[in-house]
């Protein structure tokens, strides 16, 4: 199911795809997908949930694996992969592709003011809290406190903005 508010605005060349297993795909409020991103329910049935005056860059792609959760005001920038999901792989007498997935990490959960640097990749699991700063071209798999700025390895926290 695919709902998308009446202020929000999704190019015409962003591609997101239904779900044939009951994954809930909602765009909040004056949020923008711009051309190029691709919604793909695909490892799982979460849900993806983008909050309001959220923006979505070109090249983006969101698989829903064990869910997504978007808050308010975020920025995601251009040729960012959200991979809620992991393949299963130990058997090895049996193809990757057959063995189906991992056990769920949590999804990926984006909290509100969070801006995402891009090239960035966010991995089952990826908690990012309020006010977070995640550097271009950074891998983010565990939780981020408030206010930090990461590139990779956290650095000192931004603190509270004025």
């Amino acid at each position: 199911m695919i709902e998308i508010h009446p202020t929000a605005r999704v190019s015409h060349l962003a591609d997101i795809e239904d779900s044939v297993r009951g994954t809930r795909i909602v765009v909040g409020a004056h949020s923008v997908l711009d051309s190029f991103v691709k919604v793909k329910p695909a490892g799982g049935s979460g849900d993806l949930c983008i909050g309001e005056h959220v923006v979505i860059n070109s090249g983006c792609v969101l698989y829903t694996g064990n869910g997504i959760a978007i808050g308010n005001h975020v920025a995601i920038a251009a040729n960012c992969t959200f991979a809620p999901v992991n393949h299963a792989y130990k058997e090895k007498g049996r193809l990757i592709r057959e063995q189906g997935f991992l056990a769920s990490k949590g999804g990926i959960r984006i909290e509100d003011d969070v801006w995402i640097g891009a090239n960035c990749v966010l991995l089952d699991g990826a908690w990012l809290r309020r006010g977070c700063v995640v550097a271009a071209g950074s891998i983010v798999r565990g939780e981020l406190a408030e206010y930090t700025v990461y590139a990779g390895q956290p650095l000192a926290p931004v603190g509270v903005r004025a």
